[in-house]
């Protein structure tokens, strides 16, 4: 059997390394942000890179105990009291592409949208446009854009504001702009939620899609252990009941 193959980590008896970096150097003189861009691009962020990834892992790590991956660790949490680890990994599983995980499927739409754009010389509005126009004929969501609870999502400006300070504002900013701005348009005032913002950020400082999600489950445990420490230490066990109706068949008498 071959050996495992890694470029990520690798340690002796005395020493651990992360990407060539020693991890008491990373320990003394870095943070975490810095450590998850390392571990991902394989390199050290500059300042704003810096600045700007640590913002996305704070906007992500909690929206309230009723997000579904937060009501998903609460409920495991309420009928399991011995295992963290479990009821942490059960909100994480909750993650998915109606919560949490848009921002790859945006980054994939936005690095669509930008090569179009490049390939045919015509501009991110336009591009824009044509999409919007085909979402609308299709009946077909578009990711990044909405929210069930803010008109505004405030996370969005925010990032967008830091990317434009630090000098990182690109084309993934510019396009879901356009796009926002088509949707309002043709259909209705839709916000760039986190998704679509975080996605248009990752973008400009080269992450791939894939990197959308992975960077909310990243952000996102560290709110899912709150929650679970906190319904350890305040609530009842199986103090979660869970409101059904039943609307199937009748029951039946006993004998039938």
């Amino acid at each position: 059997m071959d050996n495992w193959r890694t470029a990520i980590a690798t340690s002796d008896a005395t020493n651990i390394w992360i990407r060539g970096h020693d991890i008491a150097s990373l320990m003394t003189q870095g943070s975490f942000a810095d450590t998850v861009f390392l571990l991902h691009q394989g390199r050290l962020p500059n300042a704003g890179e810096r600045r700007l990834l640590d913002a996305i892992l704070v906007g992500v790590a909690d929206h309230g105990s009723g997000a579904p991956s937060c009501a998903t660790a609460r409920l495991a949490a309420s009928g399991n009291r011995q295992s963290p680890s479990a009821a942490v990994a059960a909100g994480i599983l909750a993650i998915g592409n109606e919560h949490g995980g848009a921002g790859a499927d945006c980054m994939e739409m936005i690095a669509n949208g930008i090569d179009r754009a490049t390939k045919a010389s015509i501009s991110l509005e336009g591009v824009a446009r044509k999409l919007v126009d085909d979402a609308k004929a299709n009946h077909r969501r578009i990711p990044g854009l909405g929210h069930r609870v803010h008109s505004s999502d405030p996370r969005t400006p925010t990032l967008f504001s830091m990317a434009r300070e630090v000098g990182l504002a690109g084309k993934g900013i510019a396009f879901m702009e356009a796009l926002e701005s088509q949707v309002r348009e043709k259909i209705k005032p839709l916000p760039i939620n986190i998704d679509g913002a975080l996605a248009a950020v990752l973008y400009d400082i080269g992450f791939p899609p894939t990197f959308g999600m992975l960077v909310f489950i990243i952000g996102r445990v560290a709110g899912l252990t709150a929650e679970v420490a906190e319904e350890y230490a305040r609530e009842k066990p199986m103090r979660i009941h869970v409101p059904v109706t039943y609307d199937g068949v009748p029951p039946r008498e006993k004998g039938k």
